[in-house]
């Protein structure tokens, strides 16, 4: 480690805690990486590499022009982020979303930081606050914190951690898969700019009775039960379990995971009355992912009642579905606006415990924590990023945006950016808007950058 300067510790190698690192250390100041696998598992987690992608392998959108997730990954890839390197090498066919074979992913972002110089890995868990001479911490645990570490937190700042709970998709072998039902075809046969021709996802068609049929098997399903102290925890709406949205109502789920527009059925030449999507999920493409599909069924009932979508009668699962519970902080009340806690400054919070959902959210708050405590530890300070940038307005929602009393995990979407200065006699609407505003963004975000740190897009 470079001498005269003393290191960051970053607690947590997900995601957030494996940009913060990098970007530590692409600074120029030491940084020690504690993680506590393989020592301690976690009840999502199968492998001990960092950034293990433990939900689904897609970044979602990377349409940069109209959609605030795609927005956000060109800025990342400005800023140099590691994860969206990672991403890129390793990105498999998804339509205009960015996904990823999670093996190679999480591999290529551990030999990175296992590389890097300024980087120690030490795998061990930091259980409870971390010592009183470590003045620069990172707390990047994620949503599956340490029962330890979230009650010295909530003990330190007198505020009770908020939970939900966050549900994993099934994934089944596409040799299992009957393509003389189910057949290739991206929604309106759209490509993405990574790649693809078109036909990304596997489609299964439903008509209306087997459709009807399948949502009343969710709704009368044996699923998990929950602990006493857990019942009340509510779900992120972004990530419901699908019998939850079955419960919403019998067309809910037409006009969620399972909506069939967009797709022509080559058997009939008309739209199906519902469509269940699988997404590819390795490199080699053996593994399909069921979009949308979260679930806290038993597993047993997840086989049982999966198998009765057309195509997937005979489906073998590589992973079935779970859920597991997520804490997150009141952050609008608890940080400063570089993500430090108000109550002990010296600890700063990154990741999905801060309150933003998504891969790719997480790993921007990771990197802004990075580069702040980077400066703290050797300058020059460090400013925040313009709200007009996807990355300032993610920082500006959970650091006081957000109303403290209602605050629940939030996506990255326009409805977090400062409204256009309208100059033009119409005022921009829709997708039309949505590029000013990426376009403005973008030129923020590399003034703000500046030509020296800027990188490529």
């Amino acid at each position: 480690m470079r001498s005269g300067l003393k290191p960051v510790h970053v607690i947590g190698g997900g995601l957030a805690g494996a940009e913060a690192a990098w970007q530590i250390a692409r600074a120029g100041v030491p940084v020690v990486l504690h993680e506590m696998r393989p020592l301690r598992r976690t009840e999502a987690h199968a492998t001990d590499r960092l950034a293990e992608l433990v939900c689904s392998n897609s970044f979602r959108s990377d349409d940069r022009e109209t959609n605030a997730v795609g927005l956000l990954h060109a800025e990342l890839r400005r800023c140099g982020s590691l994860i969206l390197r990672a991403a890129d090498a390793h990105r498999v066919p998804a339509g205009s979303a960015l996904a990823v074979d999670r093996e190679g992913f999480a591999q290529a972002v551990t030999d990175a930081l296992a590389g890097e110089p300024l980087v120690e890995i030490v795998r061990e868990e930091i259980a409870g606050l971390p010592p009183a001479d470590w003045d620069n911490v990172i707390v990047a645990t994620g949503p599956l914190t340490s029962t330890a570490l979230a009650g010295a937190v909530r003990s330190l700042t007198g505020q009770d951690a908020l939970a939900f709970f966050d549900a994993i998709a099934p994934i089944v072998y596409r040799e299992t898969i009957d393509f003389s039902k189910a057949w290739f075809q991206s929604r309106y046969d759209k490509t993405g700019p990574g790649g693809g021709d078109g036909a990304d996802y596997v489609n299964c068609p439903l008509d209306r009775p087997q459709y009807e049929g399948f949502v009343a098997a969710l709704l009368a399903g044996d699923k998990t039960e929950f602990k006493e102290w857990e019942a009340s925890t509510p779900y992120f709406e972004g990530c419901l379990p699908i019998e939850v949205m079955a419960g919403r109502g019998m067309e809910t789920l037409r006009f969620g995971p399972m909506k069939p527009v967009g797709l022509t059925d080559p058997r009939t030449g008309h739209r199906p009355h519902a469509v269940v999507q699988l997404r590819q999920d390795n490199a080699l493409g053996t593994l399909f992912n069921i979009v949308g599909f979260q679930t806290k069924l038993k597993h047993a009932e997840q086989k049982r009642i999966f198998r009765t979508i057309p195509g997937l009668e005979g489906a073998e699962f590589a992973r079935l579905g779970g859920v597991h519970r997520n804490t997150f902080l009141n952050s609008p009340r608890l940080l400063d606006s570089t993500l430090r806690l108000k109550a002990e400054p010296r600890l700063r919070f990154a990741g999905q415990i801060t309150g933003v959902e998504g891969y790719v959210e997480s790993a921007a708050i990771g990197l802004l924590a990075g580069r702040f405590a980077a400066a703290d530890r050797a300058g020059p300070a460090a400013s925040a990023p313009p709200p007009t940038t996807a990355l300032g307005a993610l920082l500006a929602h959970v650091t006081g945006g957000a109303d403290a009393k209602s605050f629940q995990p939030m996506n990255c979407n326009f409805g977090l950016f400062p409204p256009l200065a309208e100059t033009a006699p119409k005022k921009l609407r829709g997708d039309d808007r949505r590029r000013r505003m990426s376009a403005r963004a973008l030129a923020d975000l590399d003034a703000w950058l500046g030509p020296r740190d800027a990188a490529a897009d």
